[in-house]
């Protein structure tokens, strides 16, 4: 097996020099990553769960502090923490489960109504934090469990110490186990994102309607070529998307696909926004709020669908849902690309004040990457588990992570 900690410094090197690009290959490698980490913990005797999650969150900071802007690589560290705490949970429950069912009667044992009752009352105890009517609901139930672990104690006698270290090293494997299992599911998940959104094309895209798109984003070649397949016949128009002219890269696969599709420049999206039924586009990241960062543009082309009312549908995958608001000081919405991608350096040198012999720079050139869209103005976000309204993009959220994983404090990657 490779070595954790060469792997994770090969990995940091590649986020720092920017070789790994895209939220999707980002998130999958990232989570590959993780579970060669988890596949070779050593977990102690006790408190198997709080280590391995103090290792992925030591190795989750010098992820994210490599690259920030990429947040996929922050998202896919929270949901593995996730995992880890839910596998654990599961786990406490089953024992709490076993044991109260030790201490039932014969009749009690054979009447799987009151067995699961029992567990369910325990598990209940041991999860839920305690509050008066958590305490007024359980009494009973906590006091036949506790007669039920004494009486079981009692009986046991020595072998329970006997069998104790047996028992710690099974849980620890049982942990790892789930804990890698769920994390594959996560891989596959993330594999196969395109592929679940794009089956929901054919129920947004209908006949003879004109969609915009800026960008190149997979999951929107995908979508609009499974809507295709599905016989739908209709128009692309693609902002080119300067300075990198990534709609040029989009619309030549659209039309090799078969699609017909038209080239706009970004400056003509508020005159052409009046024939567009539908704007359809990626997204690098959402939100907690519902906001979107989106590559540059993006901002201007909502705007527009907002003022003549077309709908602006976002596509993102479960990976690029982010649990942190906008303001969040972890958060960085942005980064600033070279000058040399809208002008060259000997047009940059030829703006150079040398008369004051500091040769500062009277041009500044700035090239932000990222916009940022506002919740307001998306009008659906479709994801791997269907369409959602941006109001609801917070309660999907609270589903994949956990609270105390929200922060991962960012810090220099050694």
């Amino acid at each position: 097996m490779p070595d954790t900690h060469a792997l994770v410094n090969d990995f940091l090197n590649k986020l720092k020099k920017r070789k790994i690009e895209g939220s999707k290959a980002t998130a999958k490698l990232t989570a590959e990553l993780l579970r060669s980490v988890i596949s070779q913990q050593r977990l102690p005797n006790v408190n198997q769960a709080g280590a391995l999650i103090h290792a992925i969150k030591a190795i989750g900071e010098q992820l994210t502090a490599a690259n920030p802007v990429e947040v996929a690589v922050g998202n896919v560290v929270r949901r593995v923490l996730h995992i880890i705490r839910e596998e654990d949970v599961s786990l406490t429950a089953a024992s709490i489960g076993g044991l109260s069912l030790q201490g039932l009667s014969d009749d009690e044992e054979d009447n799987p109504l009151v067995s699961a009752a029992a567990a369910a009352a325990a598990a209940r105890i041991t999860l839920r934090p305690p509050s008066l009517q958590t305490i007024l609901e359980d009494m009973p139930a906590h006091s036949a469990s506790a007669a039920a672990a004494q009486h079981s104690s009692s009986s046991a006698g020595d072998s329970e110490d006997k069998t104790k270290s047996t028992d710690k090293n099974s849980r620890s494997r049982k942990l790892k186990h789930n804990v890698i299992e769920a994390v594959n599911e996560l891989i596959q998940d993330i594999a196969t994102c395109h592929e679940q959104i794009a089956e929901q094309a054919v129920e947004h895209i209908h006949h003879n309607e004109v969609i915009l798109t800026l960008g190149s984003s997979g999951t929107v070649i995908e979508f609009l070529c499974a809507a295709k397949e599905k016989k739908r016949s209709f128009r692309v128009f693609v902002a080119e998307g300067a300075p990198r002219y990534q709609g040029h890269i989009l619309a030549k696969e659209l039309v090799a696909r078969g699609l017909q599709t038209t080239v706009i420049t970004d400056s003509a999206v508020f005159a052409m926004i009046s024939r567009v039924n539908m704007v359809i586009v990626g997204a690098h990241a959402v939100m907690a709020n519902g906001g979107v960062i989106t590559p540059v543009g993006l901002n201007m082309v909502a705007l527009a669908a907002q003022r003549h009312a077309v709908p602006f549908v976002v596509l993102a995958g479960i990976h690029k849902l982010c649990p942190l608001y906008p303001h969040n000081p972890e958060v960085l919405l942005n980064e600033l690309k070279s000058p040399s991608e809208l002008l060259n350096f000997g047009e940059l040198s030829d703006c150079m004040d040398f008369g004051t012999g500091t040769g500062s720079p009277l041009l500044h050139v700035v090239n932000p990457a990222f916009d940022y869209v506002p919740p307001k103005l998306v009008s659906l976000f479709i994801t791997d588990m269907g369409g959602h309204n941006p109001s609801y993009m917070y309660r999907l959220i609270a589903d994949y992570y956990s609270a105390d994983d929200l922060v991962l404090q960012q810090r220099p990657a050694s």
